[in-house]
């Protein structure tokens, strides 16, 4: 019987993902599909009795539902649980159980990098995607993370569960140079006319600035940072390796990973570099 997988999200026809595990499936010889499903907050119980009864293997969950999902589940990992947060669900039996995948995802992409394991990292953000990162940057073996955000409460709270230290904005951006990595989170200053999420004139050319937003390729953010001399590492590489541990969590088998990035990269109009 042929197998079927899906994404839901509101909104969800801007997804890359059934592209994705589409030519993974094909790549591999597998008799499977994937479909994009726009499930509204309102309907998302109904879409997940449906995905159940109708017999998906497993799916994939996107904004707005990561955290809503996680009453339906029959359970959830240890990843999911720390985050607060299902990205991916995986049948088992009669039921579904959720993990989550972003945060390794993102480190997946960073090792690709080669940083050294003492480098000090500063998060900007704490949100949903910041607490996966700052999860599995600890889990990854990067001991030195400093979290910062425009509410500094939020990133007391974040570094106080992920054994990090918080820091004023102010303070992050006064002191960038001292940091090797850093991490941008947010959705702010995604367009042209709006201001970064956080000043970039002291940071230390040579250091590597990461945004995990893979469309555009090249942020503001990532654009100024190469301006000031930065290595830079866009989030294409975060969203094809979230998807290849969904991938395997579903199938049993590792995807061509660099192969995809290269093809989602093209896909999205860019080269295929991080510098």
């Amino acid at each position: 019987m042929k197998k079927w997988y899906a994404v839901i999200g509101d909104p969800i026809s801007h997804s890359l993902s059934p592209f994705m595990h589409e030519t993974w499936f094909r790549e591999n010889g597998l008799d499977a599909s994937f479909i994009p499903v726009h499930v509204e907050p309102s309907d998302l119980k109904q879409a997940y009795e449906a995905l159940l009864i109708l017999g998906a293997s497993g799916f994939n969950v996107t904004l707005p539902h990561k955290q809503a999902i996680i009453p339906l589940l029959g359970g959830i990992d240890d990843t999911a649980a720390a985050m607060d947060a299902v990205n991916t669900v995986v049948r088992s039996g009669k039921s579904f159980n959720g993990t989550n995948t972003d945060g390794d995802g993102f480190v997946k992409s960073l090792l690709t990098m080669k940083p050294a394991s003492d480098s000090r990292i500063l998060l900007i953000g704490a949100g949903g995607a910041a607490r996966g990162i700052s999860f599995a940057l600890k889990r990854g073996g990067f001991e030195d993370v400093t979290i910062t955000n425009r509410t500094y409460r939020r990133a007391e709270e974040l570094a106080s569960e992920t054994g990090s230290k918080p820091m004023m904005k102010a303070e992050a951006e006064h002191r960038l140079g001292d940091f090797d990595i850093i991490i941008q989170t947010t959705s702010v200053g995604l367009a042209e006319d709006e201001a970064l999420p956080i000043g970039l004139q002291n940071v230390r050319p040579g250091s590597l600035a990461a945004d995990i937003v893979y469309n555009p390729i090249e942020t503001p953010f990532l654009k100024r940072a190469e301006e000031e001399g930065c290595r830079t590492l866009n989030g294409v590489g975060m969203f094809v390796y979230q998807g290849a541990i969904a991938f395997e969590k579903w199938t049993g088998i590792k995807p061509d990973t660099e192969k995809m990035i290269q093809l989602i990269t093209e896909k999205l109009g860019g080269n295929y570099v991080n510098r």
